[in-house]
Parts: structure tokens; sequence; C-alpha cells
């Protein structure tokens, strides 16, 4: 029977009321008194030399405060990165600085040239209409091989090419491995893009900067995934601000699928311009230019060939990867490929050696950076797409090769340094099986041949690694921040606690989940728990939210205080009850001694704590609130196994999803409804890279899809009622609540097996088509089919 309340029932999100019926706070509804206003000249061009930019008309246009340009930034620091990547040769890669505002160059469509500070917002669009730049257009590099090549234009004069890292791992292996490909049975080979794509969260970016003359102390509203890092790069390394002297508040915030994790120049520019004026300074994106200012997501061109010897063993997986980072480095770029993607390339599989190669390129684009899934979505796209691949070339079943190579034992040490700590890939394939009535699949291929469709079932498995982890790790992978998490619980007089956080929520249900999971642990209602985050004055400090690490990372700090809280409340009852606190049970929010029928509330020894009228105050002090840091020792791996059946109109090349099916192993589960909307979401996001949306470019560097109208978002319509299943749990083994992450794995685990699907289609209708990258539209599926005759 379900659980109607506590850890593992679906308890309705909390936060859905406010949000619901409009009564949500986000940074566009914070309006500080006295405030300004600032509009953006962004570049028209995609690479050009600043030779001038007359600001004379924009500065007498009414209600115009003032225009800033490159110089009013001199001594101010450039955006920092927030990784360092080491290339093969042992050198560090070339990290160019991000000037606040253009400084000498443009160096993509929307790089921020000035900025206009007025009374309005129309006036300040008005104002930064009328400076007129004096730009030398210069040759703009968009294609990355083209941007190696030699003589090719440079995005940054000061760098000696536009290559950022040339990045092997594991380089012990590539002897070895190359010898393992030379040797193989049989060697399959696919070339593939992981096309561009742009985030666009429902709420676009906000920032409002103020500025207390009074105590010298900024303060920066802004729609971010951590705050406290916004506050230490920005602080630190950019405006030069004590951390004690800001605070950075990121309130209800509409989403960020990872595009809100970065620290923007709007934010540092808002925050200095406020102390400049000495006045609010407010910005709000409009969605045209979220499209040429958020970072974009994935870019990836890519050869993978994997090598299996006569029995249909995998023995080696080598590719070669070219990641774009855009025009500048943004805050995780270099992790994306690297870390987050090459860990990630045994997948589910015992292949025993691996080796890849990254070059990430400079290009006169929009920064690339974290995008739902990170490197995880990339390195499975490229491995579930050249088993398939495989499994025809050889004439198997796909299922069946996937499970001959299946990781079977755990603890399982993968060739690409990590560990695997808990897992059953066969479970969760036996599962999906169920699920999709696979026996039945022939009957309905010939109904759709009947009605002149093809049909097409794709089957693929993937693997994540979640929580980022341990912070000893990642700095020795370059890492320049800790990826620990905090917590701190405040218990009132009278029972209700207040948790305040680190992790932040942008729609994930924090606020409900989180609640749950400390609650279940004393025995009290979940509306006695009030979760606090977002604030960097009344909140400890943490990395944030993103990479699902909610509740592996930051629940696990809320389990380790609420420990320490119990521990204290267990003393306060043992005294009271004069017995050993050793005796002391908590359950169902009651202290007992064991043995007899001694107890109290929760209530009355929470007042106790703070009304110490009787117990010894030099054994144990007043009040009741702890505060724990969690630093993990391990990433979390969740796993599973999807499918996806389609039907192609081979007359127009149109791809219609009928079915799509997917069973997770998500360790423990505090909350199956917010688990199954967070795999939907992904799902969604999947399908969209899949067959609708890619971020292009022409030759000049002008953004072709610069809006709704020629980037396409999939809709309802789009959609098939989706089959979710995450009953195959194996818990794991090094976080408290033995959770794993899922927010990342529909986004991870969907693509390739939409791919699949169509290309198991069309083979079926006699068109030898091998390949089609993403997104599958009609035109690029009907041309595939016709080139294949």
């Amino acid at each position: 029977m379900p659980k109607d309340h506590g850890i593992g029932a679906s308890s309705k999100r909390r936060e859905d009321a406010r949000f619901l019926t409009g009564k949500g706070r986000y940074t566009d509804d914070i309006n500080v008194a006295g405030q300004a206003h600032v509009a953006f000249l962004r570049s028209d061009v995609a690479h050009g030399r600043i030779n001038g930019i007359d600001t004379s008309a924009a500065e007498g246009m009414p209600g115009v405060l003032r225009v800033f340009t490159a110089k009013d930034f001199e001594g101010v620091g450039g955006l920092p990165c927030g990784w360092q990547i080491t290339s093969i040769d042992g050198n560090p890669m070339q990290e160019p600085k991000h000037p606040i505002l253009a400084d000498g160059k443009v160096r993509h469509v929307g790089d921020p040239i000035a900025a206009v500070v007025a009374e309005t917002a129309a006036q300040a669009r008005d104002a930064a209409e009328a400076i007129v730049p004096d730009i030398e257009t210069l040759p703009a590099v968009i294609d990355m091989k083209a941007a190696l090549a030699e003589g090719a234009p440079k995005v940054h004069d000061d760098l000696t090419s536009n290559l950022c890292y040339d990045w092997g791992f594991v380089q012990e292996n590539k002897e070895a491995v190359d010898k393992a490909v030379a040797e193989a049975a049989h060697v399959t080979t696919l070339e593939l893009v992981n096309n561009r794509l742009v985030a666009n969260p429902m709420e676009p970016r906000v920032a409002v900067g103020d500025y207390a003359l009074h105590s010298d102390e900024s303060t920066l509203y802004t729609t971010s995934q951590n705050p406290h890092v916004i506050r230490l790069l920005m602080g630190a390394f950019v405006l030069g601000i004590p951390e004690h002297k800001l605070r950075v508040v990121a309130p209800d915030v509409g989403g960020g699928f990872g595009t809100k994790i970065f620290h923007y120049a709007e934010e540092a520019f808002c925050t200095f311009a406020a102390k400049e004026l000495q006045r609010p300074v407010k910005w709000t994106s409009t969605r045209s230019e979220a499209f040429m200012s958020d970072a974009h997501g994935r870019d990836h061109v890519t050869k993978i060939e994997l090598a299996l010897d006569a029995d249909n063993n995998f023995t080696a997986i080598r590719c070669q990867t070219y990641a774009n980072m855009g025009a500048y480095l943004s805050t995780f770029a270099p992790s994306v490929p690297t870390w987050l993607h090459g860990t990630l390339l045994a997948g589910n599989y015992k292949t025993p050696l691996i080796y890849t190669n990254v070059k990430a390129v400079f290009t006169n684009t929009v920064p690339v950076d974290a995008y739902r899934g990170a490197g995880r979505p990339e390195a499975t796209f490229q491995l579930e797409r050249v088993i398939d691949m495989a499994a025809r070339e050889l004439g198997v079943d796909p299922v069946a090769l996937r499970r001959q190579n299946f990781i079977t034992e755990f603890p399982y040490a993968t060739p690409v340094a990590v560990e695997y700590d808990t897992g059953d890939y066969e479970g969760t394939m036996t599962k999906l099986l169920a699920m999709i009535d696979r026996d039945g699949f022939a009957e309905r291929r010939r109904q759709s041949e009947a009605n002149g469709k093809l049909r097409g079932l794709g089957i693929n498995c993937y693997i994540e690694a979640c929580g980022i982890a341990p912070s000893q790790l990642v700095g020795q992978l370059g890492a320049r921040a800790g990826l620990y998490e905090s917590a701190t619980v405040r218990v009132n007089a009278t029972g209700g606690l207040v948790v305040m956080t680190g992790s932040h929520s942008h729609g994930q249900g924090h606020e409900t989940s989180f609640a749950q999971v400390v609650a279940d642990m004393i025995g009290i209602d979940e509306g006695q728990v009030e979760i606090v985050h977002g604030d960097t004055a009344n909140t400890p400090m943490g990395m944030g939210t993103y990479g699902s690490r909610s509740l592996a990372v930051g629940g696990s700090a809320m389990v380790r205080a609420t420990e320490k809280i119990i521990a204290k409340a267990k003393k306060i009852a043992s005294h009271l009850m004069e017995a050993s606190a050793d005796d002391i049970e908590l359950k169902d929010g009651k202290f007992t001694v064991a043995g007899t029928d001694k107890e109290l509330a929760w209530g009355d020894v929470t007042l106790a704590a703070y009304v110490p009228h009787n117990y010894p105050l030099d054994e144990i002090e007043p009040g009741l609130e702890e505060t724990a840091f969690y630093d993990p020792n391990n990433f979390t791996y969740p796993a599973g196994a999807y499918a996806c059946e389609v039907e192609v109109d081979p007359e127009t090349g149109k791809v219609d999803i009928l079915a799509m099916a997917a069973a997770d192993d998500f360790g423990n589960v505090v909350n199956p409804m917010i688990v199954e909307g967070q795999v939907h979401g992904g799902l969604a996001q999947g399908i969209g890279q899949a067959l609708l949306e890619n971020c292009a470019y022409d030759a000049d560097g002008q953004l072709l899809s610069a809006s709704y109208m020629d980037y396409a978002m999939p809709r309802a319509h789009d959609m098939p009622m989706f089959q979710v299943d995450h009953s195959s749990q194996t818990p794991c083994t090094h976080n408290p609540l033995g959770v794993k992450g899922c927010g990342e794995a529909g986004a991870i685990g969907s693509p390739p097996s939409v791919v699949n699907a169509v290309i198991d289609a069309l083979q079926s209708g006699g068109h030898d088509v091998r390949h089609i990258d993403m997104p599958l539209t009609p035109a690029r599926v009907w041309s595939a089919m016709n080139a294949a005759k």
C-alpha cells in the first residue's frame, strides 16, 4: 500500500499552491524603491574590432542616467571560469578574459558592447538604440574543425590558436586501445553531431542590483541555481566585494536546466552600476536576448569506434570529440565534455579498454556550458547509437548484445576512473521489456505498414553520474570550488522546524521532498517543517542545485544536521525522564524510554530546549539548532533502460512518437510523484532534441534560430503518454538516504531511443540508412530515405 506521508509518499507539492495561483515571487516581481533600468546594446556581428563607440546621442536622451562602456570597467575582473582542464601535453587550457562589456572586439552576435541606465526600461532601450558603435567586421569562425585549421581567424588575438585544450583520457590506455581496435574481430564506426540547444526555461533571466551607502553593502537579486556560487565568483574575482558585504538572493526561479548555474555579465553589471549610481539598477531579459546571451548546450562533433571480439564481447571504445566552447569560457564549460563526459563512456557495459580525446574549440558563437545532463547525454547518445549500429552490422538482437555485455557485479571500477557502487541493469531491462510488449511489436508494425507507414522500435540503456563529488577528487580534476552541500536545522520552541539549505529549488519540489525527509526522521507532520533557500544572508554556504545533487548531497546534509538535532533532543529527554540517553527512542514524534511506559512528546522536549529550567546547563546548552556540511564520498549512479516506438511517413519523412517507456533505477525514492514528473520533463526535453530543437548559425555567425519562429520547441501534441517505472531500486551505498538522483535521466536516456527507433523504421522499409543527425526533422529523414534508395 502506498505511504500517505514521509519518505516514499507522493505528497502533493506544497509550493504549487503559490505557483498556480500567481503568488510566486520571481526576480522580476522585485522592485526596489528608486530603481533605474538597464538596456544593453549587443553586437549584431559575430566578430569585429571596436574602433570607437559614439554614445553622445544616447547620453542626451530623456531619462538617461549614464551610458557605460568597457572603459568604465578598467580594473574590474573578467567573468571567471570555475574549472581548469590540462591538455595532453601537460599545459593548462587557454583561458581568455571574459569582460563584462566587450573590450576591443566583439566575439559573437549578442556580445554586450554598451549599457544604458535610465529612469524607465523604455527610455533605456531607446537610448541603447541611439548608440553608434564603429565596428570593423572581421571574418567569423563557426565550424570547429575550420577554427583549428592553419590561418583560421582567431577569436582571441592574445591566444596562440582557437584550441582551448586538447584532452586525452585515460591517456595510459591509448596504446592498448589502438591495439585492441586494430586486432578486433569487428569494429563499428560512427560519426555524429550532438546538436546545439537553447535551454529556454519559462522565466528569462533577471538581475536587480542594490547598494546601501550607510553599510557599504551590495545586494543582487538574480535568477540563479546557486546564489552562494554567484556571491563567491562575483565578489572575489570580478568586483572585489568581501563576502560579508555582498548578499545574493535567488527567489522563486522559473526553471533553469543548467543555464542558470553560471555567473553572467548582466549580474556583475547591475551590482557594479548600482554602487556607481547610488541607485538600484534592474535588467530583465527579453526572450530574444536570452537566445543570444544565455549559455547554450551540447554542440559536439564525435567519431566513436566500438571494437568487439568474435563472440561479440566489447573489447574497446575509442572516440574523438570536438566540443564547442563558443566565444568565451562559461563557468563550468571546460568540465562538460571532459570529466562529465569521458568518465561515462563505459555506460552500463564491461568494456575493458576506453580512450577518448576531446578538443575544445573557441568559435564566434554564444558560450556553451552545462545543459540538463551535461556531458552524460552526449556520452550516452554516442555509445548507445554505436551499439545499435553494431547489432545491425552483426545481425544480432540489440537487446541481447547489450545484455551480453552488461556489468553484473558491483562495485565495479570502470576503465574511465569511476566506480559504480550498485546497479541492476538486467533488472531494468527486464522491467522495460515487460512494459512495452516487445513480442507484440511485429503485429503493430504490420498494422502500420498496412496504413502506409513505417514503424520502428528503439531500445537503449543509460547511466549517469550525479551529485558531483567529492571535493578532494574534483579539486584534483580541475574544479576551483568544493562540491559539498550544507544545511542548518533550527527547531522552534513549539516544535516546528526551519531547515535552511544551500541547495536551490527552481521547479524540483524541494520544499516538499526535503520536508518529507526531515519530518520522517522525527515522526512529525510535514507541515511543521519549513524549507528556506536561495538567500546567502540566511542560508549556510552551499553549492546550489544542478547535476541531480539535491537529495543525494543537499538532502544528506539535512539528514546529518537532523541527526545532531535528534541526538541533543534525546539528551534533554533523558534528563527530563531520568534515564540514560542510550535508552531513549524517538518514533512518531514521541520520546520513550526503552522497556518502560515513560514518554514525552516532541513539543515538550523542544520547549524544554528553550526553557531550560530543568536540565544541567553545564552539560547541555540551551537551544536546538545544528548545522552540517556533507561532502559525498562518490558520485551516485542512476541507470535505466528506455524504449521508443515511432511511425515514419515515407512520403514526408515526418516522425510520430507512438509510445515512450522508461524503466529507471534511482535508488530509494522519497516522493514517487515528483520523481515521475521529473522523468516526464526530461523525456520531453530529450524528445525535443531528437526531433525538433536545433540552434543554428550561418557562415557569418548570424544566429538563424533566434526566436520561437525558428527554434522548434516540443508541444503537447508531439508527446505520447509516457510509461514510467522506478520500482527497480538498488540503493546508493554511500549516502544516508540511499538516493541516486532523477532530474536528468529522461533527457539522457530518450534521444538515442528516438533515433534508434527511426533508424529501425527506415531499415524495415528497405532504406539502408545507418544514421541521421539530430534533430530528425521531416526534411532530414526524407532526404536520408531518398539518398539511400
